[in-house]
């Protein structure tokens, strides 16, 4: 199954649903950051968040960031994500390794710990909005869901997981975002609480196979789909840009890395690149 993303209404519209699968997004993350299956897990649910969160936001040049600040070995988190469900992710320390749980699975929780998630929302207007909350478990969906409830008011159903495969690829990744509408029956906020609290985790069903919209009808029966995306792991970084970057750091500093004689590298965390500048090209930028 490729990576894609749905989002829509339930049939009576009192649910809003986004879901996503986003295993090549996850594995080209864990390939580029060389993560641990810890860190692929993490990375990877806050990654498949960031898409879902992203897709939300109404105008393409909006720009979505999240950020955990935890006191497990993991540390720190960030991942942007774009309209377009487009994301990009790095992490403090991408190797932490710690001891299964008892039922066998990836210890997220005690990876990140306890902490913070802040959210971070560029909106082209003049000062962005951030919404901050307390991590409730460090296993990332019980934190977004918290979050909408207690920073945006907006009753959810957060669900994220991330199957790493023995050799230490991705096998599947994904996610939902449900959300109660203002005017939902206690019927139907009865029937969502009975279906998750009945529901095996994200990734056993897509082991079994199965889409996702076969995953969302499981959980809140038929439903219209609205739209669809593709997620995909994506920087945005090139040499234009970093050259910007250059340019913006003044005539004095330029003229200090030209002095010391060497050529001058910048790399981007996000994926990874380099970005060397030869002393005339250096000599260029200063003189434009």
């Amino acid at each position: 199954m490729s990576d894609r993303l749905i989002h829509g209404l339930s049939f009576n519209k009192e649910l809003r649903f986004i879901a996503a699968y986003t295993k090549d997004t996850v594995e080209e993350a864990r390939k580029i950051h060389n993560t641990s299956p810890l860190c692929s897990a993490a990375l990877g649910r806050l990654l498949t968040a960031g898409a879902m969160m992203g897709s939300m936001c109404k105008n393409e040049d909006d720009l979505i960031t999240l950020k955990i600040d935890g006191d497990g070995p993991v540390k720190q988190m960030t991942v942007s994500a774009d309209a377009k469900a487009r994301v990009r992710g790095l992490m403090y320390d991408p190797s932490v390794e710690l001891p299964l749980k008892a039922n066998g699975h990836l210890d997220v929780g005690g990876g990140v710990g306890a902490g913070m998630l802040t959210v971070m929302k560029d909106l082209g207007l003049k000062e962005p909005y951030i919404g901050q909350t307390p991590l409730t478990t460090g296993e990332i969906g019980d934190d977004i869901t918290y979050y909408f409830a207690a920073s945006e008011q907006t009753p959810s159903a957060v669900g994220l997981g991330v199957l790493v495969d023995k050799d230490g690829s991705i096998k599947h990744a994904g996610g939902f975002i449900i959300q109660l509408m203002p005017f939902a029956s206690e019927e139907t906020i009865s029937h969502l609480e009975e279906t998750l609290a009945n529901m095996n985790s994200v990734t056993d069903h897509f082991e079994k196979g199965e889409s996702l919209e076969n995953l969302i009808r499981g959980l809140i029966g038929d439903f219209e789909i609205e739209g669809e995306l593709t997620p995909q792991y994506h920087c945005g970084c090139n040499r234009d840009r970093v050259t910007k970057a250059l340019i913006s750091l003044g005539r004095d500093e330029l003229d200090k890395m030209i002095g010391e004689g060497k050529p001058v590298t910048l790399h981007c965390d996000f994926c990874n690149k380099d970005y060397t500048f030869e002393i005339d090209e250096l000599k260029n930028i200063l003189s434009q």
